[in-house]
């Protein structure tokens, strides 16, 4: 693995120091509370990359299994359902080890859930041998498994708080990015818009990694069950998302995602992105204010889901 160059060494120690503030997290019911992984690992130049997903609309989110477990333990534990990450160090290939670093303030998602943002940087231990450490894209990435999403795949960290791309793609000709304009993708790294959500106006952040040149694992073919005539929906669900991605050069990075992805950078170099964004990191007050009116409560429906309304009466209290 290559050394992390100082940027990236200076991002992973501020993550480290990153002191979270206040949360409600642990006040939310156990059916409420939702956790994410967000990990980081370096490049062969030495810059932070982070591991990314894309996931078929119908698969679920990831939540809290007990009280007791810990944000970082259900974000891993989700990774490993979804990616195949390891639930523990013991059960990496060595000598690889996963580091958590912080975690963030919780999001509120549209489908009432308190997601807690884990940051985590996975990495190759030192070793006294006089070999090279094996590099995380190469050797780790591969062995990744697209259990319950579409595709893995990486992007460059810092580029979260650019409005265009960094290194390499910023001078890549139109056609390494092949059926993005057919797919209404723009051929460019990032389109943000305002919208109505919460109380106020609302960044929505749609950014547009390349993946030309890098791995991205799929999930394995899988056969049909022998009584079985036709796949399962879930699973037809994710192959139909297989099947959009194989025209792609570039992937869409959207919704919650975004921002959690633009704030973790926010910490992690300490600069303001480029573009237009919310200021404030989470939704720790909307949370608590929701809780106060009774929402967010212990049985959660199917088909519960915050409107503008509701926000706006929270905002209220």
């Amino acid at each position: 693995m290559a050394t992390l160059t100082s940027a990236s060494a200076a991002a992973v120690a501020r993550l480290r120091a990153y002191v979270p503030p206040p949360t409600q997290y642990h006040s939310l019911p156990l059916s409420r509370r939702a956790a994410v992984l967000i990990l980081l690992f370096a490049d062969r130049k030495g810059d932070l990359r982070v591991v990314l997903t894309m996931r078929a609309s119908t698969l679920k989110s990831c939540k809290a299994d007990a009280l007791s477990e810990t944000p970082f333990q259900t974000a891993r534990r989700e990774a490993y359902e979804e990616i195949g990450l390891p639930l523990t160090d013991a059960k990496l290939p060595p000598p690889f080890k996963v580091e958590h670093l912080t975690e963030l303030p919780a999001n509120l998602a549209k489908t009432e859930l308190g997601v807690r943002p884990c940051v985590a940087f996975l990495s190759a231990a030192s070793s006294a041998s006089s070999e090279p450490a094996p590099d995380v894209e190469k050797t780790m990435l591969p062995r990744l498994d697209a259990k319950e999403v579409a595709a893995v795949f990486s992007a460059p960290f810092h580029n979260f708080l650019r409005a265009a791309d960094e290194a390499s793609y910023a001078s890549a000709p139109a056609s390494t990015f092949r059926g993005i304009e057919a797919a209404g993708f723009p051929a460019d790294w990032y389109k943000g818009t305002w919208t109505n959500w919460h109380e106020s106006r609302w960044r929505m952040h749609n950014f547009y990694v390349p993946v030309a040149g890098q791995t991205v694992t799929k999930p394995k073919p899988s056969r049909p069950h022998k009584t079985q005539a036709a796949m399962p929906y879930q699973q037809q669900q994710q192959q139909d998302v297989v099947d959009h991605l194989d025209g792609l050069s570039r992937y869409r990075v959207f919704g919650m995602t975004a921002r959690i992805l633009v704030d973790a950078a926010r910490v992690a170099y300490a600069e303001e992105p480029e573009f237009e964004h919310n200021a404030h990191f989470g939704d720790e007050e909307m949370i608590g204010r929701l809780m106060r009116m009774g929402r967010l409560g212990g049985v959660r429906r199917r088909d519960d889901e915050l409107t503008r309304e509701d926000l706006i009466a929270a905002a209220k209290l």
